[in-house]
This record gives C-alpha cells, structure tokens and sequence, in this order.
C-alpha cells in the first residue's frame, strides 16, 4: 500500500529570488516512509529544491515535523493535501536550510551558568524552538527551549538561580512574553514549567502560590464567584453566521455546533480556535497580548464570522475592554463582529421558537 500525497512545497533562493514561491506536486510514497522522504520525493522531481542535511526539521500545514515522523501519522491527522515550509520562513536562505544562529544566540544567555549535559540537553529542544508560537508575534523572541533549560537547571539545584532568571527576562522579548504553547507535531506542554518560572521571579513562596491561583482562575473560572449580569443577546442570531472560539477548553465544542447547525445557520470555522489570545500575558506585555487577542479576532472575522463564541468570559472580557486598543494596534477597523459567551448563546438559541 501507498500514500498518495498532494503536496505543496516552499522554494526560495536568497541569491536569486525576490520573494519566496510554492510549487505543486503529487506523490507517491510507500506507506512505511517518514517525512524525509516527502523531501527526497520532491527533489527527485526538482532539483533545486533544497533543505538541511543536519537538525532538519520543517512545517507541514504549519505544524514543526521531524524527518523521522511516518507519513501515516502525518496522513492520519493532516490528510493527503499537505504544504511544506521552513521552521522559520524568513530565516530561509534556500528552501528549507535557514540562518539557525538564533537557536545557539539564545543559549548564549544560559552558557555562563550550564554545564556540558546542560548543553546537549539544549540541543535536543531544537524543533521545540522553532515551534515557538510567541515567535510568531515578535521577532526577538528567545524561544521555548531556552526557557526550559532554564527551569531544568534551576530545578536541579543550579546556584545561579538569578542570574538564571535575569538573563531569561531581561532581553527584549523573554520569559514574560511567552504564553505558552507550541506547534509541534507532537506536542510538548511546558505551560507548568513557564509558570514556576515566572512565579520564581518574585522568589516568595507565597506569591508562588498566589500566581498559581491567578492562573487557575484566568482559565478556569468559578462562575459561582461571578457577579451574575444580564444575560447579552444579538439581534437575527438565526441568520448570522457564527464561530466558536473554545481556545483551550473544548468540553461544549459538538453542544454549541449542534445548536449552530440546528438554528439553520452556517459555522465558521477559523484557524486561531485553538490558539491562546493574550489573557495569560495581559499584565506583563499587554501591546503583545492585544496584537494576539486581535489576531484571533480578525481571523475569525475574516474567516466569515458575523458572531464570535468565547468560552472563556475572562478572555470576552479583555476582548470587549480593550477593543478600540485593540483595532489600533492591529492597524485595521473590525466592525460587523459581535461577540457573546457561550452561555449566553445557549441561552439565547434555547428560547428562539423554528
């Protein structure tokens, strides 16, 4: 048996192009290959397609791939129409090679304290620090990986702890940007290890447990210690066309399609509705935490949405507080959005008579 594979790959040669380009191609693979032979199969058809001998790693429908992931795992949670770019685009300097020198810059911050096992512990978060999704909003952005080395070597006892937290968060965009999550394949979830590491930043015990319990709250609110408001409806709900927006919870996700689908109207679906918006960063680096709140707006917005559910109230709230913010940062208007949480949606659906 074979994998019949649609795929469309990423080409760009710093020498002689302006701009990078995709090109098409079907193939066929056996059904034991691993995602390096996607990369063989291509080059077989053009030659001057290009990617790393050595730490090759690359995206494939934006999630960061290892050359050894079979295809069929690929092909299960992908499908066969696939687009294959590098772990960093504008970084490329052929194809799927890029200028890595940020990977070991960031290491450079840990290097005064780390010892030789720190250092090849390091390199092994290669694919991590290119799945950073915080990247994806600023530049200089040290990386996942760093951060977790970090918190391995304060948790065995490095004496530099400090020095250790100062050099992670006093660059220009450190440990108090991240919002932890990643794009891997397979993911990693450090989000406790991000956590611990800002609690560590105040170094009491008591603030420690304070943060803990700011971040159970942010994402999982207790209604019951809620002030109970009015309930919010939207006008012609029934002929709007509506996203669900559950971010990292997913528990009402068929409860609220099923009542979209009942009502006669159409579901939007949007790539960010799994995506973190900036809650978790909002006091520390608020410019950064809008620029990801609006982005998840405007992508739903521009996805067709007329009506956008947000699960979590906490988050409707910095949506709805900060939203003019919001618009400027992002250099764009979006009017036509309406926003409501879902208990208030389902609320609203059960009392509309078909």
């Amino acid at each position: 048996m074979s994998q019949k594979l649609q795929v469309k790959a990423f080409f760009f040669n710093a020498k002689t192009d302006y701009l990078p380009y995709h090109k098409h191609f079907t193939l066929n693979l056996a059904d034991d290959a691993v995602a390096k032979d996607i990369l063989i199969a291509i080059s077989k058809q053009n030659w001057d397609f290009s990617y790393p001998e050595l730490n090759l790693v690359f995206k494939i429908n934006n999630l960061v791939i290892e050359e050894d992931t079979f295809v069929s795992n690929i092909v299960e949670k992908l499908g066969t129409e696939l687009t294959i770019d590098p772990v960093n685009s504008y970084r490329s300097t052929n194809g799927l090679i890029i200028n890595n020198d940020d990977f070991m810059k960031s290491f450079e911050l840990l290097a005064p304290f780390t010892s030789d096992t720190d250092k090849a512990y390091y390199k092994t978060l290669y694919a991590l620090h290119y799945a950073s999704e915080t990247e994806n909003f600023n530049r200089e952005y040290i990386g996942d990986a760093v951060l977790v080395l970090a918190y391995k070597m304060i948790k065995e006892g490095n004496e530099n702890k400090e020095e250790i937290l100062t050099a992670i968060t006093s660059v220009t965009s450190g440990l108090l940007d991240c919002e932890y999550e990643n794009n891997l394949f397979y993911e990693q979830d450090y989000t406790t290890n991000i956590d611990e590491l800002k609690a560590m930043i105040s170094g009491d015990d008591e603030v420690h447990a304070s943060f803990f319990e700011r971040i159970k709250s942010t994402f999982f609110p207790h209604k019951e210690n809620k002030v109970k408001e009015e309930h919010k409806t939207v006008k012609n709900l029934d002929k709007k066309q509506i996203a669900y927006y559950p971010a990292v919870c997913n528990e009402k996700k068929n409860v609220i399609s099923q009542m979209i689908r009942d009502m006669g109207t159409k579901e939007i679906t949007f790539q960010r509705a799994h995506k973190l918006s900036g809650l978790g960063i909002l006091e520390n680096s608020k410019t950064l935490a809008l620029k990801k709140a609006g982005t998840t707006l405007l992508n739903a917005f521009d996805a067709g949405a007329e009506v956008l559910i947000v699960e979590n109230t906490d988050l409707l709230d910095m949506f709805s507080k900060h939203y003019t913010n919001i618009e400027k940062i992002l250099g764009r208007k979006i009017i036509g959005l309406e926003l409501l949480s879902s208990e208030d949606f389902i609320t609203q659906v059960s009392s509309i008579e078909y």
